[in-house]
């Protein structure tokens, strides 16, 4: 008896479908397990660590700033390189003395945590990316002051991993080039040094506005410097703008790319 069209159709399109399909989201927690065993499988064997921080940004920009942009930024790197996927943010890190308070602890709804906390979390998370099948984990910062721990906790995993398939990257791009070359490109476009500022100010709130607007309260910006430094604020946030976000998270995200594809390359 011949086959029928519409059974021969379905039969031709199951054939022509991938045996492991691309995941659906290049964040972790989106998929199933099922969907990350297949990536895996498929060749995906590359993941993103994003870790950020719950800090006070002074009164106009919300708590949760290097967390919202640490994943979004690593979400765009990873579609970009393709074969990645995005862990779940690391938002605890340490933020200074809880008591008596030091840092951005000084300020209502900062969250601190232990060095050793901290880097136990990293290493505890990388682990079991490898036991999955990981080869390659790549840890990234979107605040400065935890740095060189990224850099301590994936040293001592590469030793821990010697002859092992899997390798830890700490990549110092991400982080580094949302600052001397964002504000060599803020100063091009007439911002002074002090408008940039270290902290919450022109350049931090402009990445802001360019990765997540509802997040910074415009009506809340310091009126002038004292009240500005008074208020955890290095900068002057009134001159932030998305336009200006947008080339700093478009050199974030370059840079990041190509400095992952050669540490995976190596």
């Amino acid at each position: 008896m011949p086959m029928r069209p519409f059974a021969a159709a379905a039969l031709l399109c199951l054939a022509l479908q991938p045996l492991h399909a691309a995941p659906a989201s290049v964040y972790l927690q989106e998929l199933s397990s099922s969907d990350v065993r297949d990536a895996v499988a498929a060749g995906t064997r590359t993941i993103i660590v994003p870790v950020g921080g719950t800090e006070q940004n002074g009164p106009h920009m919300a708590l949760g700033k290097h967390n919202v942009r640490v994943h979004v930024l690593a979400g765009r790197i990873a579609e970009q390189l393709g074969r990645t996927l995005v862990a779940p943010v690391v938002a605890y890190v340490p933020e200074g003395r809880v008591d008596p308070p030091t840092e951005h602890m000084r300020f209502a709804g900062t969250i601190s945590v232990p060095d050793a906390a901290f880097e136990a979390v990293l290493e505890g998370a990388a682990r079991s990316f490898a036991r999955h099948g990981f080869t390659d984990i790549v840890l990234i910062g979107d605040s400065g002051n935890y740095q060189g721990q990224l850099k301590a906790v994936a040293e001592r995993l590469n030793r821990e991993w010697a002859g092992r398939p899997a390798r830890a990257h700490f990549v110092a791009d991400y982080y580094a080039a949302a600052q001397a070359p964002f504000a060599a490109m803020l100063r091009e476009r007439g911002l002074t040094d002090a408008q940039i500022g270290r902290h919450a100010g022109a350049a931090d709130t402009s990445l802001m506005l360019a990765v997540a607007p509802a997040l910074v309260f415009a009506d809340r910006m310091p009126a002038d410097a004292g009240q500005a430094r008074s208020a955890g604020v290095a900068g002057d946030p009134k001159r932030a703008s998305a336009e200006l976000g947008r080339l700093g998270t478009e050199l974030v995200v370059q840079h990041s790319v190509a400095a992952i594809r050669r540490a995976v390359a190596r």
